[in-house]
């Protein structure tokens, strides 16, 4: 058998910064709860009464009780399994706007130009169904920061009353900012619309209270900032919310099979069919990683946040020069407490692609070249104007502070010699 033919340099370090997309590596113990399941259990969870299935089922239950505790979520029965964010947010959406949209009613839906296609695309699918009976007002965010202002919220709820839904990204996976999302649900919940926060890039990074923060829906990732692997994720619903979010998927769910329509029980109204047994625990052991991380005096997903910040203060420092001139720009703000890992580069008359290669090539940096599945937001941030979007660097809490020096020398680098090559 002829030799696999790798086309990198392995002797080059890989630095691995694509962690808005998928985190990795991943904790060893992730892969070891996995294997277990695949070799000692194997069942079914919750289709049987065998030890396997019982088991299975538990460790299942355990992992929704973790990330209720990460979330300072009420109930561990409110925390429904998903395929992935995008998954989570099409049940939220659909789940809450489709049942009006059926009896004839007219929905509204408040959101902003910095979220990802997972919510855009639902809502335009809706509305090639439903035409004129939905209707979506985009908030504009600051043009440097890329925050939303809560007052414009408010003003926005006032002056569109009917409005049914808000849906905001709590991070923006092109500028890394953090929205205001406890101020901007006070004034949800003040006027009684409900709230839907897609944690993809906050989840795991940040610290994320529902409760303090007025959440009603918080769809997440689990192989992201949780650390599990992909094909995993969820939708949190706050108590209450399951009497007025349809199922939109039914099936088999191993309880009340004798009836014709899906149980009201939670999880199963919104878990139909076989689970992901072997994901979602081993997303279990992710989450209980960022448990137990610990950094500076601090624990927890707070010890996350601490570390990521010397992360962006020592690649700001790498970077500040290359910032200061010509023909590079950041989307997004600068330092500060306002934002995560997550840069988003510009580079004037040069193919984010070809410099995403380039840094691949030369340095082992792997980032990612493209418009993020976030049309809007580039638009807005002008960067679609030249080849391609933006170059995207995202970190994770395995790289090191030599790591984010050494992913800030390599942009530099490459940035000069194509600033060079244009001359």
């Amino acid at each position: 058998m002829a030799e696999p033919v790798w086309l990198y340099d392995w002797t080059v370090k890989r630095l691995y910064l694509d962690n808005a997309a998928t985190s990795s590596p991943k904790p060893d113990s992730v892969w070891r709860a996995m294997s277990d399941y695949a070799i000692r259990l194997g069942g079914s969870p919750g289709r049987g009464a065998y030890f396997e299935s019982r088991e299975a089922g538990r460790l299942m239950d355990v992992c929704r009780e973790r990330v209720r505790q990460l979330i300072n979520g009420e109930s561990s029965e409110h925390v429904v399994f998903a395929l992935n964010t995008s998954d989570a947010l099409n049940l939220a959406i659909k789940g809450l706007l489709l049942p009006r949209l059926a009896r004839g009613e007219r929905v509204r839906v408040l959101t902003t130009r910095m979220e990802h296609n997972s919510v855009l695309r639902p809502l335009h699918a809706l509305g090639q169904m439903f035409g004129g009976r939905i209707g979506v007002t985009y908030v504009e965010p600051d043009p440097v920061s890329t925050r939303i202002d809560p007052g414009q919220v408010r003003e926005a709820l006032r002056n569109e009353p009917e409005t049914s839904l808000v849906a905001v990204n709590h991070v923006s996976n092109v500028t890394g900012a953090v929205q205001p999302i406890e101020a901007i649900g006070r004034v949800c919940r003040e006027l009684g619309v409900p709230l839907l926060v897609d944690g993809a890039q906050s989840l795991g990074h940040v610290p994320v209270d529902v409760r303090a923060a007025c959440i009603d829906l918080l769809a997440f990732p689990g192989h992201k900032g949780l650390l599990g692997p992909t094909g995993t994720g969820g939708l949190y619903l706050r108590p209450g919310m399951e009497r007025v979010l349809a199922s939109v998927r039914e099936g088999g769910t191993g309880s009340r099979s004798e009836l014709a329509v899906q149980p009201d029980t939670l999880p199963d109204k919104y878990e139909p069919g076989s689970q992901n047994a072997i994901g979602i625990i081993g997303l279990s052991e992710g989450v209980r990683f960022l448990q137990e991380f610990r950094h500076a005096g601090l624990a927890g997903v707070e010890a996350v946040a601490a570390h990521e910040r010397e992360l962006i203060d020592v690649f700001f420092e790498g970077v500040g020069g290359m910032l200061d001139g010509e023909g590079v720009r950041l989307l997004g703000p600068v330092p500060s407490g306002d934002r995560i890992g997550v840069f988003t580069f510009w580079f004037d008359g040069a193919d984010p692609h070809a410099v995403a290669a380039v840094l691949e090539s030369e340095f082992g940096v792997l980032s990612r070249a493209g418009l993020h599945c976030a049309p809007l937001a580039h638009r807005m941030l002008a960067s679609d104007d030249g080849p391609g979007g933006g170059l995207r660097l995202s970190f994770g809490p395995f790289l090191s502070v030599e790591d984010a020096r050494a992913a800030a020398a390599a942009l530099v680098e490459v940035a000069e010699s194509f600033s060079a090559s244009r001359k």
